[in-house]
Formats: C-alpha cells, sequence, structure tokens
C-alpha cells in the first residue's frame, strides 16, 4: 500500500471528538488527569461527561501533565509505515509542556521526517489548525499545502472564551494576563480571549448572556473589518466548545447561523484537561473565515 504524503496528529486538548478524528484521520496523544492518586488518560479512560461529574464531586482540584517524549515517539513510529511526512500539531507551549514533549520525540527521530508546531491556541482553536491540516492531507495535498493550511487558520482565526468564574485558571497558573479581572463583583462574567499563547482579558460583561452577546459583537466587528480591507472567504469554520453547557452551546450556535453566512460548524466538549483549567460553564468560540 502507498504511502499518504502526511498524517496529522495532534493531542486531546484539542477537544475533538472520536467521530471527528476518524473522519479526517487524526492521531490523538492524550494527555493526563490526575485525581489524587488516581491517574486517567484524557478522554480514553476518563470522558468530558465523567470528568465533571468527579469534578463536582471531588474535595481536590485536580491536576493535569503532558505526555512524555516516548508516548509521542510511539504514535509517530506507528504512523511511519503509513505516511512520508507527519505534522504535529499541539497545544500552546505557554500553557503546557505537551509541544515540547512532541518536540524531544521528533528530535529521537531523524530518520522521520516529523514537523512540530505550536498552534498557541487550546481547545477547538488547537483543533481548527489540525483540521486544516487534515483536510488537505485527505486530499492527497503535500507536506508543503497541509503546513501552510495549519499556518494559514492559526493567523486568520479568532479565539474568544466567557468563562463562569476565574478560580480554575487562578488556582492552576494558567490565569496569564487575565489576573486584571480577579476580585470582580458577583455575576460579572469575564470575557478572554487567547493572544500568542496566553490567556488575556477583554472585557467584565454582568451576565453570561450579555458577554456572549459581546463576543458575537467583536466577531462581526472583526470579520467586517476583514472584508473591508479586502479579505475573501469561501466559508466560515466555526468551532464551539462548552464545558458541560451543551444547551447553551447549541444555542450560541443557533446565533452565528443566523448572523453570518456560509458556516461550517462543529460543537465539542471541553475534555478534562482544558476543563481542569476553566471550570464547568465555560463556552468559547473559534471562528476562522477559509
Amino acid at each position: 500500500m502507498a504511502k499518504r504524503h502526511v498524517c496529522v496528529v495532534t493531542d486531546s486538548t484539542a477537544d475533538l471528538s472520536e467521530s471527528v478524528r476518524q473522519k479526517w484521520s487524526l492521531t490523538m496523544v492524550p494527555l493526563n488527569v490526575h485525581f489524587g492518586d488516581e491517574l486517567y488518560k484524557d478522554q480514553v479512560n476518563l470522558s468530558a461527561a465523567e470528568f465533571y461529574q468527579k469534578l463536582r464531586a471531588s474535595k481536590i482540584l485536580p491536576r493535569t501533565s503532558q505526555p512524555s517524549p516516548g508516548e509521542f515517539m510511539k504514535v509517530y513510529q506507528d504512523l511511519a509505515e503509513e505516511a512520508e511526512t507527519i505534522i504535529s500539531i499541539h497545544l500552546s507551549a505557554k500553557l503546557s509542556g505537551t509541544y515540547q514533549s512532541a518536540k524531544v520525540a521528533a528530535a529521537s527521530l531523524p530518520e522521520m521526517d516529523i514537523v512540530v508546531l505550536d498552534g498557541q491556541s487550546a481547545s477547538v482553536g488547537t483543533a481548527v489548525q489540525a483540521l486544516a491540516a487534515a483536510e488537505v492531507a485527505s486530499r492527497g495535498g503535500t507536506k508543503e499545502e497541509a503546513l501552510a493550511a495549519a499556518e494559514n487558520a492559526k493567523s486568520k482565526e479568532g479565539v474568544y472564551f466567557v468563562v463562569d468564574t476565574l478560580e480554575y485558571l487562578q488556582r492552576n497558573g494558567r490565569i496569564g494576563k487575565a489576573q486584571a479581572f480577579l476580585g470582580t463583583m458577583l455575576n460579572v462574567k469575564p470575557l478572554l480571549t487567547l493572544i500568542d499563547g496566553i490567556v488575556c482579558p477583554l472585557e467584565r460583561v454582568r451576565g453570561k448572556r450579555r458577554a456572549i452577546n459581546k463576543l458575537f459583537e467583536i466577531m462581526e466587528q472583526d470579520l467586517t473589518a476583514r472584508q473591508q480591507a479586502g479579505a475573501k472567504w469561501q466559508r466560515l469554520m466555526v468551532a464551539i466548545s462548552h464545558a458541560d453547557s451543551l444547551e447553551e452551546a447549541k444555542q450560541v450556535a443557533g446565533e452565528i447561523q443566523e448572523r453570518f453566512e456560509n458556516v461550517e460548524l462543529i460543537i465539542e466538549n471541553i475534555g478534562p484537561v482544558i476543563g481542569t483549567h476553566v471550570g464547568p460553564g465555560t463556552v468559547a468560540v473559534i471562528y476562522c473565515p477559509m
């Protein structure tokens, strides 16, 4: 059997369901979730539903850790018979050591053509980049074409999320520049973004509904500005991820489809690792004109 030009690898923090990964032949390397002495593999033996149930019942906050270089090496070696090139796209290096583990693994396999990318994003923000590369790979595209698709998605995507509380980001040390929003009054919902892979504050909005409306407003202003600058696109890729808030995510999805044209949309669960850091009730919207 002839090799594929490209195989795409990502990690479990991309929060892609198994069905989507199978559709696009994406390989996932799981991170670890630790509840005290109990160790789980993200999305392998701990689903999102199980995780949020445990999180609410547990008196201790879970912690997370990246895969070892050895785990990445095994995945890369298993794919060696399938592909000429492996493109490995991961969670922001400023949020996790996952990217570094992948880099160490790739350097340990000099006989293989492996390109490791820092997505400088999280959750379905990473997923959009991996899917862009995987779509090219599925058409038999070259390494250069798949890399260009991933980098194009990375440069164009907008990443916004609303958290119920900053407690989880703070306690896990991932709060970044959103530290400025700590100590806000009751029912003020922080609207956050990722800039260069770091969590950054946008606005404090009273009530989650208003925070989501503000997200729509920012999205509309951004896309309008791009069009006025001459940008054109055939479709608007929108990925929504949620932390145990499916109905809210569906409502957001419906409103996006009403507000924007040519939307290609997916809804995914925020899995255990990202959920550890953002907490239940989080809703994220990532959009990318393509």
